[in-house]
């Protein structure tokens, strides 16, 4: 019976396994995007978001910070690093921008962390590329077999990703109590 059990779990464990040496593919789109559903008012929510984005973003420095009030968007450019290695293991961090971009839509809201984009220095030429391009280089690389680069930058960048998306969600949903002792922003007086 426990030879069952335990051929069971490690079949399971090698199916759930195998998804995740995927995350090397070029051909993959790093981003998080989640469509939420809310209660909230519409100008509530963008309120929310763009104290986030303004006071709460720790992905600095900021740039292209941009907010609409008549369409309730805000987007803003985060800077972070992500660190392949050389061939002998040396780490070489290199700045990555990625856009945050929140919108309202008729069920309540929704908010993307993508346009990932990496900053490469080649001898003096600095230039700015989207991260897949870099990572599809990376995986053509020789040394890619010893280093792992290309699925390193991909891990490191959708966990970027995902922690930005995680903040944003968490401050989203931990909405001060109304008067009334609901969750949620207080109701706009008429």
């Amino acid at each position: 019976m426990k030879k069952v059990i335990l051929g069971f779990l490690f079949g399971s464990l090698l199916a759930v396994a195998a998804p995740v040496h995927a995350q090397g593919d070029s051909g993959t789109t790093i981003e998080s995007t989640e469509q939420v559903s809310s209660d909230n008012t519409a100008a509530a929510l963008y309120l929310r978001a763009l104290d986030w984005t303004e006071n709460k973003f720790t992905k600095l420095p900021k740039t292209d910070f941009k907010s609409n009030a008549s369409t309730r968007e805000v987007r803003v450019t985060g800077t972070s690093k992500v660190t392949p290695v050389t061939a002998s293991g040396k780490e070489q961090p290199m700045v990555v921008y990625f856009d945050f971009v929140f919108r309202i839509t008729t069920q309540g809201y929704a908010y993307q962390v993508g346009n990932f984009k990496i900053v490469t220095t080649t001898g003096k030429v600095v230039e700015t590329k989207p991260l897949e391009e870099y990572i599809a280089q990376l995986a053509t690389d020789h040394n890619d077999a010893k280093t792992h680069n290309a699925r390193r930058v991909t891990a490191q960048a959708n966990s970027l990703a995902s922690e930005v998306s995680l903040s944003f969600r968490s401050y989203m949903n931990n909405a001060p109590l109304t008067e009334e002792g609901t969750v949620g922003l207080p109701a706009a007086e008429h």
